[in-house]
């Protein structure tokens, strides 16, 4: 599992490692009853408190993401079909975001940036891209 953390992001590093695992799940990196690294491994591998991966664990396992096991290292849940989706529309919507921003802030018009959107994604399957 690849994660990239950057502490100068202004983005607290534990909601960095969480949405980065949460990507991984959606994007089918990490698959249901995978084994996420222990909290001191990550740590030790990232250079970061173990506080902090412990603290992105909780939330994951909070939001049902990945099952805790006495004993035994934390796995992805098992999710049904309605939370994977949710959980891609989720990414996407967070990756719009600025996109979005960039529109208003440069004032182009709302159908030209529909329109625009729309043709990158037939371009993309045109090209041989997946949906």
């Amino acid at each position: 599992m690849l994660i990239v953390v950057d502490p100068h992001s202004g983005v607290p590093v534990y909601r960095q490692l969480i949405d980065q695992v949460k990507f991984h799940i959606s994007s089918g990196l990490l698959k249901p009853g995978a084994e996420l690294p222990s909290t001191r491994a990550l740590s030790t591998e990232l250079g970061l408190n173990p506080m902090t991966i412990s603290k992105a664990y909780n939330f994951l396992e909070k939001d049902g993401v990945v099952e805790r096991r006495p004993g035994r290292p934390l796995v992805v849940a098992e999710s049904n079909q309605n939370g994977m989706h949710d959980m891609k529309l989720e990414r996407l919507r967070e990756s719009l975001a600025l996109s979005v921003t960039m529109t208003r802030q440069l004032e182009i018009d709302r159908e030209r940036a529909l329109e625009l959107f729309k043709e990158m994604l037939n371009d993309t399957d045109d090209n041989g891209g997946s949906q």
